[in-house]
């Protein structure tokens, strides 16, 4: 069983709460739009287990735990368990291992541990967030449901634990762009009550993923990556006027102060075989180097202009902000 740590040592849980108020922070600036269809679900105790779609890589997770009060441990895929460092790294990171196929069948019995850690969080009162998909592919579809999340729930209420299933979707307006609008909405709560627990296993987890697969077609937006009119409807968020207006001159700025930094993280994304992850690894290369970049430019002003250059640390952003509020909403 996976060892289950606990923020014992100040500075590991004072780390935790920075990066989350900071995450929770940045977000407002890469993300133009937040809609939440019951935002009281985030205040939810455990035991509790998020079943959710997974059109967007890490990125879904990340979301997701900033959001959330209580903290959440989520579960990926084992090949980025590689090497003794990343799974320490990973595991300190409240992120979990869950092997496929595909990475090796010597693999598959790893995901019992997994599978008992998630077990004793859930006496304890914790959250996991499990894709239910299984793996991430950016379109605006819900995807056959895989047998993990039945087993686990299953699993969890057989050993007599009063866990509770929420499921989630999760939808984004762009998977190329920052600035994106982004569709949370939660389903109705699944409760053991729902399931006859002394069905055969097969029979049981079938009836499962038919009550979830149900509750995620009211949640996943079904939408064709060729029809435009359809995603405009769907994912985009009206600009009033008037904030047209305001704010055209400091978006003008903040396009013209953000193009070096933006461009290059864009292009090493690109360069790179990331495919499906592309957006989140944007996302995450923006969010950790950009107050260097922003500490470079205030630097340059403060030369420049003396003690009135440390505006910059307000402008700057402001500026970004504009301009992420009025770019292009949808991929080409």
């Amino acid at each position: 069983m996976l060892h289950i740590p606990y923020f014992h040592k100040n500075w590991l849980l004072l780390l935790y709460r920075v990066l989350k108020v900071y995450v929770r922070f940045a977000l407002r600036f890469f993300c133009r739009s937040l809609v939440i269809n019951r935002p009281e679900q985030l205040r939810t105790g455990g035991p509790l287990l998020l079943a959710c779609n997974h059109p967007n890589s890490f990125l879904d997770a990340i979301l997701l735990d900033i959001l959330f009060e209580q903290p959440l441990w989520s579960l990926a895929r084992g090949d980025a368990f590689k090497t003794p460092f990343l799974k320490r790294l990973l595991h300190r990171l409240k992120i979990m291992p869950v092997y496929r196929t595909s990475e090796g069948v010597e693999n598959l019995s790893e995901n019992y541990n997994t599978f008992d850690s998630c077990i004793a969080l859930f006496r304890q009162g914790g959250q996991v967030i499990i894709f239910s998909e299984g793996r991430c592919v950016n379109e605006w579809h819900l995807r056959p449901l895989k047998k993990g999340t039945a087993r686990l729930a299953m699993q969890a209420w057989k050993e007599g634990i009063p866990l509770r299933v929420l499921p989630v979707g999760i939808n984004y307006s762009s998977f190329r762009r920052y600035g994106k609008n982004i569709f949370i909405h939660f389903g109705e709560m699944m409760l053991p009550e729902s399931f006859d627990l002394d069905l055969p296993d097969g029979v049981r987890n079938q009836a499962f993923n038919q009550v979830l697969r149900g509750e995620l077609e009211k949640s996943v937006m079904e939408i064709l990556p060729h029809d435009k009119a359809r995603q405009r409807e769907l994912l985009a968020v009206k600009i009033p006027a008037w904030q047209k207006i305001l704010l055209a001159i400091p978006a003008l700025a903040g396009i013209l102060l953000h193009f070096p930094f933006y461009g290059i993280v864009r292009w090493k994304t690109k360069t790179a075989d990331v495919s499906d992850h592309y957006d989140s690894i944007t996302m995450a290369l923006l969010l950790f180097f950009y107050p260097f970049y922003l500490l470079l430019l205030t630097v340059l002003s403060c030369w420049l202009m003396g003690i009135a250059g440390l505006s910059a640390l307000l402008v700057i952003p402001f500026c970004g902000w504009a301009s992420m509020r009025l770019k292009p909403q949808l991929d080409k």
